[in-house]
């Protein structure tokens, strides 16, 4: 296992709300290209690694993702916290604001749920490394 430090390795301290910036940050959580997706494509992954070496590269990264989780979390948090009913119907975060308050919800910034198509386990070591690097942007 892992130790868990309960603080931010960078602090993150936004001082005014914007529900705007928030909404498209928010993608970066639970978006086809955030960090939920990544955290569970790392982890599903590894388990049919066959080469243990790249198996626990794989864990490593998928609990790496798990930590922005935390720090987009905390982004998104901040920017909603203390937002006035004008500011939360102005931004276009009403809809958003009616079924989950300010809590986290993992959505891109179109509205659309985070769901497990957003990433691929193939269980074939080369097209998984593949759906890796294509999702992280690496250049093959």
């Amino acid at each position: 296992m892992w130790s868990y430090e309960k603080r931010l390795q960078f602090p993150v301290n936004i001082k005014e709300p914007n529900a705007k910036i928030a909404q498209v940050i928010m993608s970066q959580y639970g978006g086809p290209d955030g960090e939920l997706g990544a955290s569970m494509r790392y982890l599903s992954q590894r388990y049919s690694m066959p080469y243990r070496e790249v198996g626990a590269i794989l864990t490593d990264i998928g609990t790496e993702e798990l930590a922005h989780l935390e720090m987009v979390s905390t982004i998104v948090h901040q920017l909603t916290k203390n937002l006035s009913m004008e500011e939360i119907e102005e931004s276009g975060f009403a809809n958003y604001y009616v079924d989950h308050t300010i809590a986290i919800w993992p959505m891109a910034a179109g509205g659309i749920p985070f769901n497990s198509c957003e990433f691929q386990s193939k269980g074939d070591a080369i097209t998984d490394l593949f759906e890796d690097m294509a999702a992280d942007g690496a250049i093959l």
